[in-house]
């Protein structure tokens, strides 16, 4: 008797630590570097030939700091080009520094009901207790299984399964890494098959290209802060600002003047630079506070980091969205509140 057949998967890879060895001389102490392509990383978990065929092309070897939004384009292309061609669903591999980003930027250009999943892993092919060859696995799994679909791009490492509007690094070298603060993680794998908290929501693509996009300043408020640094932002060619402001969405009395200036020259968002919670709307109302910074034109990011807010302004603003509409995607994107006057 013939069995179902298993479904097809696009693997993609771009290198990171997944794909980083050492050089194996105990003489030589150098780091690990990546050199293992996608064919080997497949090979060398034999269960994935269990769970799905997989096809496997690399698209680039580079640890993830060097990747940059072109990269990222012939990602989205590549895994477009795989689903058009019947894959069922599509694994990109990279390297954890930067996965919270490219997570979320492929995510604001999937359109597709097929899932996208990213994974990597935090210790390396030749470190004892490598995670890559499981974070794959899940991966694949995740990948494979009807109850992703139409749950946009996903991340997946330490058999959890994060949305890439929420997934953010938390730390420099755990397995366990990766976190959804405020949210949680979508799901979990178990015993090899993806289990969903919730019922599938995609949000609709805002653009179908990734690069080029315009050139975004993110700038993250400090104590004491003299404002030098918004002052010079709206010389330097910047489209847009992300200004990730001190707890609900503040900057002090002293650059306050900088950023209303900073304004009135471009779309600037304002962020928390605390890492978990939303941007306020109504609660202080001292200079600087959010009601000054909303008074000034920002537009609140919510729940939405300044990487992830900065990402979003990039792409509305390479579709020459319209100020109305920079405000209501990042209400529908990165949720919170708004003052009365703009509801």
């Amino acid at each position: 008797m013939t069995g179902t057949p298993l479904p097809s998967i696009a693997y993609l890879a771009l290198g990171g630590t997944i794909a980083s060895v050492t050089s194996g001389d105990a003489a030589n102490r150098s780091g690990a570097v990546p050199r293992l392509d996608a064919q080997h990383l497949v090979s060398a978990v034999p269960e994935i030939a269990e769970v799905a065929r997989v096809d496997a092309r690399q698209l680039a070897l580079v640890p993830s700091p060097s990747l940059g939004f072109h990269d990222v384009q012939v990602a989205l292309q590549a895994a477009h080009a795989a689903v058009r061609d019947g894959a069922s669903g599509v694994v990109l591999s990279q390297g954890t520094d930067t996965i919270e980003e490219t997570a979320y930027l492929l995510d604001l250009a999937w359109d597709r009901p097929e899932p996208l999943v990213l994974t990597g892993a935090m210790r390396h092919a030749s470190a004892p207790g490598a995670d890559g060859p499981a974070n794959l696995l899940a991966a694949v799994c995740v990948a494979a299984h009807p109850s992703a679909r139409e749950r946009g791009v996903l991340v997946v490492l330490d058999d959890q399964v994060h949305a890439a509007s929420t997934v953010r690094k938390t730390h420099t070298f755990s397995t366990g890494a990766f976190a959804s603060p405020g949210a949680g993680p979508l799901g979990w794998v178990a015993e090899g098959v993806p289990v969903f908290r919730s019922p599938a929501h995609q949000m609709p693509a805002v653009t179908e290209r990734v690069a080029p996009l315009p050139p975004m300043a993110l700038h993250r408020v400090s104590l004491d802060d003299d404002g030098r640094v918004l002052d010079a932002l709206g010389d330097l060619g910047y489209r847009g600002a992300v200004v990730e402001g001190f707890g609900g969405g503040h900057v002090a009395e002293r650059t306050l003047d900088a950023v209303r200036a900073l304004a009135r020259k471009m779309p600037v968002v304002m962020a928390s630079r605390t890492g978990a919670g939303t941007t306020l709307a109504t609660t202080y109302g001292f200079p600087g506070s959010e009601i000054d910074l909303l008074d000034a034109g920002l537009v609140p990011a919510g729940q939405l980091d300044g990487l992830k807010a900065r990402l979003l302004l990039a792409v509305l603003l390479s579709v020459d969205a319209p100020r109305d509409r920079v405000h209501a995607e990042f209400l529908a994107r990165g949720g919170g509140s708004v003052p009365p006057q703009r509801r």
